[in-house]
């Protein structure tokens, strides 16, 4: 381990993309501690005293609590993404621009950018509207409203540019590892809440320890589901051109367990936060049913967030592949699968194949996201850092030190994994 960081640091080139990523970090947690004008402190400590916005405050690393500019984080970006997602399936030219490659893809980047500030503004007017009901705004007025409607909706804009040029000129996906380090910035003062339980009696210092033990267990199980492959054996026909014989060699088709990675761990989290958030800000009975019937752990948030786990496992992972079109390529370079006839029977086998393998990548990610709340209720302790936090820091740091590696490969040396 040692030796691959000093490897990584040995490249020129590797070492300046991770200081800049670095650097990168450093200036949205920077930005996470600039509070928006015209906001009451004290009333924003009360409101957020409560804790009702768990996962939303988590991805935001703090900064919705504090009221920043980047109290929205990326949520709006997440959401505008799960929209142009779906809209690829329903628009046709919106489905023929994802399979025309980077031209394509760049323009879709486009859309999500443009409907992630939309969606940020509407957003952000919304919490200003609502924390005018709470009397936490000074200046109740419409200018000092879209004022603090336009600092949240400028937040989302500068972190998704953040994001980009991490993924441009950093290491990493810039927008996953924007949530990463959100989500690890509040790794200490989760440690600080469990010293302070034990101190002071809530919690046994062995249930720490026993936490500590199944925290780990979970991590392995993680990496193995997430780094698990299915290998469909692929040969390829012999074929004679001139004197000379192509093909005849074996290789396989790597198939994830759980191809859709955090993917749908992060749109359920962000899906179901919503309701919740914004009936926080309506002082009327509707408001607080529709906000009882999303809290955590209620019989309808689990129900919809395993729904939603295995809907966008399904959803994501057909979006990426697509047993047809693996079917037809092999077909046109002479690959079939042993005791399958090219074409249609090979696409109908993949497909069946992962069918399953999605469904158990999806049972698995329900599981780990909804254990916290059992251990919760077993121990009488509120545990901060989630089930959904887990899957999200493991999977982009396995993500990220694959990109690290892919690099160290290049230059012949030795990566993390090995």
């Amino acid at each position: 381990m040692f030796e691959a960081v000093r490897n990584a640091w040995k490249i020129a080139d590797l070492r300046k993309k991770i200081l800049f990523t670095l650097g990168m970090f450093l200036v949205f947690r920077v930005g996470a501690h600039i509070t928006v004008p015209g906001l009451d402190a004290t009333a924003v400590e009360q409101l957020f005293s409560q804790g009702i916005f768990g996962f939303v405050d988590l991805l935001s690393g703090g900064a919705l609590a504090q009221l920043s500019i980047f109290a929205l984080s990326i949520g709006p970006y997440i959401t505008a993404s799960i929209i142009v997602n779906l809209l690829m399936v329903i628009i046709p030219s919106w489905e023929q621009l994802a399979k025309e490659g980077e031209e394509g893809r760049k323009k879709l980047e486009q859309y999500t950018r443009y409907g992630a500030i939309i969606l940020a503004f509407i957003q952000g007017f919304a919490t200003a509207f609502g924390l005018r009901n709470t009397g936490a705004v000074l200046n109740t007025s419409f200018g000092s409203l879209l004022l603090i409607a336009l600092s949240f909706t400028a937040g989302t804009a500068v972190l998704m540019w953040i994001g980009e040029l991490i993924t441009s000129k950093g290491i990493g996906n810039g927008i996953s590892l924007i949530i990463f380090a959100n989500i690890v910035s509040r790794v200490p003062s989760g440690i600080l809440s469990l010293y302070a339980a034990v101190k002071t009696g809530v919690l046994n210092i062995f249930v720490v320890l026993l936490l500590a033990v199944l925290g780990l267990i979970v991590v392995a199980g993680v990496v193995i589901v997430q780094e698990g492959q299915r290998r469909i054996p692929v040969q390829y026909a012999k074929r004679v051109v001139g004197r000379r014989m192509y093909g005849g060699q074996t290789t396989h088709i790597p198939l994830r367990v759980n191809q859709a990675g955090v993917i749908p761990v992060i749109f359920a989290s962000s899906l179901l936060a919503l309701p919740q958030m914004l009936t926080q800000f309506v002082d009327k009975p509707w408001a607080k049913r529709i906000a009882e019937w999303f809290a955590f752990g209620s019989t309808l948030h689990i129900a919809l967030y395993i729904a939603f786990i295995i809907m966008f496992a399904y959803f994501y992972t057909f979006m990426q592949f697509s047993p047809k079109d693996i079917a037809d390529n092999l077909k046109k370079s002479g690959g079939f699968i042993p005791g399958l006839r090219p074409g249609r029977p090979t696409a109908d086998y993949l497909y069946k194949v992962v069918n399953r393998l999605i469904l158990v990548g999806a049972v698995f990610l329900s599981i780990i996201v909804l254990m916290p709340l059992a251990l919760s209720a077993v121990f009488k302790y509120n545990i901060s850092l989630g089930g959904n936090a887990l899957l999200i820091v493991v999977g982009v740091a396995l993500e990220t030190m694959k990109q690290i590696e892919a690099q160290m490969a290049v230059r012949h040396y030795g990566g993390f994994m090995r």
